[in-house]
């Protein structure tokens, strides 16, 4: 017998095969920063990263919580029951925690099972949002504390706000709420099909209860879209009467959520049924309007905030899958490797680190910035809160200003950071070869289901054009009438000192994070000066320049993120083999995400000079990441994911990418059952008579000599 035959054992041997495991651990090993550290940097604190640990430590365990390869492979019917099922385990954590750190688990749960997150963070995120932002302190304890939906009891809800016909204009929706003053109440109406609410998670099968928004018309007059709660559901579960629900049906992601339509003829509700915070109709018809209609979209800024985190969170997990595995995979030769390495690692390749650590620069910007949004969100809503409790007037115009500022950092940053994660879900599938296209490497049910994220509240060009408009209208403002500008467009009252065409970023100056961030903030005033030019031309038309008003928008946002990712990096200089890792992935989030992004708008507005634009792409950013590849593997380490997070047949920890692959292949798809349920049709196939004997033999010459007459 010779060697060959003497090591088999009745499976395949993996003695010889590639190891993966070792380069991983290898890198690991030689890390030159504690991640432990790293993490608290990433989560804002020791604090808040040992919550989120004990959070996925919980959830992993759980039985019923936890995600598993088998999600892969679920039906829609499936994935619909168990996301019930996983409500209904996650409501017995309501019971015993605070609501900010059920809040906080909840970001763990968006990147562990994303359908599920939605279907309850409708109910809670969108819902109870719409009621504790709009409503009175009276109707957030009936309805959150009294009714018990604060801990999915008696009710559950929903949020009806978009329409078949309108999205993102949330001001054009058509949908009324009528005043009956002899009856005291609102009767809510859907006038046409295309006022039929649409894409409402909850509606089809789940939900009791909607927070609608309608335009309240009284005594003819019609004051805008407000909102409303309104019964869909009795206790038995059956619709009240006026209500018709259907289900929207198959989608591109997300499953697990019963999106529905709800159709409204005449329903009606008692007139403190409509949420009165800000908005008021008494008994007798007289409408106090509120200070800035926007707040009453209170519920929309919670969800930008939530979907900023979940840029971070999504671009954490799958570039730690792309790089654990360019880190694993060897492919080819290098052009100057040795003969005797063999293979060279796909990350060892140039084009391949620019293509994977940009990418985790980036994830790594996001982390401070949602962290900071998320702050300012909370003092908001707080300041508003107190100066209505108090009915104090210069409170709450301070309140307004301030929300005034985060509407517009919210979607600058919602629109943008969705956009990007997206973009890099994609790229890190691409960057993983074929096996990157395996439904169990899970970049393909990770597009789908993050994809959601770049329409919700409609297109995210109008959202961007939306925050364009703002941030010129403010410019306006400032150079002709004397206004001053505060939040995040404070550096617009700076206008007089940078316009001009001198460029303020030279290639000596590619080494200095703030020097980008200064240049971030000069081109966004030159631009902003152009494009308020132009307006005035166009006689106030803003849609002339919708493409402008978006790279507006953009750029926006990573001066947010870039000044909030520095400000962290800033403050932890004291600890130098942090600092010196992190300043390195600031001065690569601005080369690569922001100049190189964008480096025809930084030449255009002369910002940048042409010398530093071409070092940038031809040297700068290459060597970067050259000095970053050693540390990749502790930095995507740092993200504390779990293998149960990451539910990645080739991304898990260990780093055993082809054992484990094929383990879940063989595990959901078990090699034993050799016949698929289709057999007999392929069998009927393959093994079918002759096309003469299923002709009968009625055309052969025989058949044909009989017939003539010739037998």
């Amino acid at each position: 017998m010779t060697d060959a035959y003497a090591k088999v054992t009745g499976k395949v041997d993996y003695a010889n095969a590639p190891d993966p495991k070792s380069l991983i651990q290898k890198e690991r090993e030689s890390a030159k920063f504690d991640v432990d550290q790293m993490n608290y940097f990433l989560e804002g604190s020791k604090e808040r990263a040992l919550e989120v640990r004990k959070f996925i430590h919980q959830m992993e365990t759980d039985p019923i919580l936890a995600a598993s390869p088998h999600d892969y492979d679920a039906t829609k019917a499936e994935h619909r029951e168990n996301t019930l099922k996983k409500i209904n385990r996650l409501t017995r954590y309501i019971e015993v925690e605070t609501f900010d750190s059920f809040e906080r688990r909840m970001s763990i749960i968006s990147l562990m099972d994303p359908q599920f997150h939605t279907r309850i963070g409708v109910h809670f995120g969108l819902f109870v949002g719409c009621v504790r932002g709009n409503g009175t302190p009276d109707q957030l304890g009936y309805w959150i504390l009294k009714k018990e939906s604060a801990y999915v009891k008696n009710l559950y809800g929903c949020f009806g706000m978009t329409e078949l016909a309108h999205g993102s204009n949330v001001a054009g929706l058509e949908t009324t709420a009528t005043f009956d003053e002899e009856n005291d109440q609102f009767i809510i109406n859907t006038p046409h099909l295309g006022a039929t609410k649409w894409w409402i998670g909850g509606a089809a099968h789940s939900a009791t209860h909607c927070s609608v928004y309608a335009r309240l018309i009284v005594k003819g007059k019609d004051y805008g879209v407000k909102t409303f709660v309104v019964p869909l559901r009795d206790s038995e579960h059956n619709l009240m009467p006026g209500v018709a629900i259907g289900d929207i049906g198959a989608k591109m992601g997300r499953d697990g959520i019963d999106n529905g339509w709800i159709q409204f003829s005449h329903v009606r509700i008692p007139r403190y049924f409509m949420l009165q915070k800000y908005c008021k109709v008494s008994e007798d018809g007289e409408v106090t309007e509120p200070p800035l209609n926007q707040l009453s979209y209170g519920a929309l800024l919670t969800g930008r905030v939530v979907m900023v985190k979940d840029a971070f969170r999504w671009s954490s997990r799958f570039v730690t899958i792309a790089l654990r595995y360019a880190v694993g995979r060897k492919q080819f030769k290098a052009a100057l490797a040795k003969e005797s390495d063999g293979e060279s690692q796909l990350l060892d390749y140039p084009l391949h680190q620019r293509r994977l650590i940009p990418l985790l620069a980036m994830a790594y910007a996001f982390s401070n910035g949602a962290n900071v949004l998320q702050e300012q969100a909370d003092r908001s809503n707080d300041q508003l809160d107190e100066a209505v409790q108090n009915e104090d007037k210069a409170q709450l115009d301070a309140g307004v200003e301030a929300m005034k500022s985060l509407f517009i950092a919210s979607g600058s940053l919602k629109s943008t950071a969705t956009w990007l994660t997206l973009s890099t879900i994609d790229q890190c599938r691409q960057a993983c070869g074929g096996h990157g296209y395996s439904s169990y490497a899970g970049f393909g049910k990770g597009f789908n289901d993050f994809a959601v994220q770049c329409t919700w509240e409609g297109d995210n060009n109008i959202l961007g054009m939306s925050v364009g408009k703002q941030l010129i209208k403010k410019y306006a403002s400032i150079t002709k009438d004397g206004e001053k500008a505060s939040g995040i467009l404070e550096f617009l009252n700076n206008y007089k000192k940078v316009l001009g065409k001198e460029p303020v970023l030279q290639a000596a100056d590619l080494k200095s994070p703030r020097k980008i961030l200064q240049a971030i903030e000069v081109t966004l005033i030159r631009a902003s000066a152009r494009a308020s030019d132009i307006v005035d031309q166009k006689g106030g038309d803003t849609d002339f320049i919708g493409a402008d008003l978006v790279v507006l928008s953009k750029l926006l946002a990573h001066y947010f993120l870039y000044r909030a990712f520095l400000d962290k990096i800033d403050s932890i200089k004291d600890q130098k083999e942090l600092f010196d890792v992190l300043d390195l992935l600031a001065q690569l989030y601005g080369a690569s995400i922001v100049l190189e992004g964008f480096s025809g708008t930084f030449l255009t507005y002369s910002v940048a000079s042409t010398e530093a634009i071409a070092h940038n792409s031809t040297d700068h950013i290459a060597e970067l990441c050259a000095k970053i590849r050693p540390h990749v593997i502790p930095l995507t380490d740092s993200f504390m994911l779990s293998d149960m997070l990451i539910n990645s047949a080739i991304g898990n920890y260990d780093g055993d990418i082809y054992k484990n692959y094929f383990k879940i292949v063989n595990t959901n798809n078990p090699p034993q059952i050799t016949k698929p349920p289709y057999a007999p049709a392929l069998q009927g196939m393959l093994n079918r008579a002759s096309l003469e004997e299923r002709q009968r033999f009625e055309y052969d010459d025989e058949t044909l000599d009989i017939l003539a007459g010739n037998a």
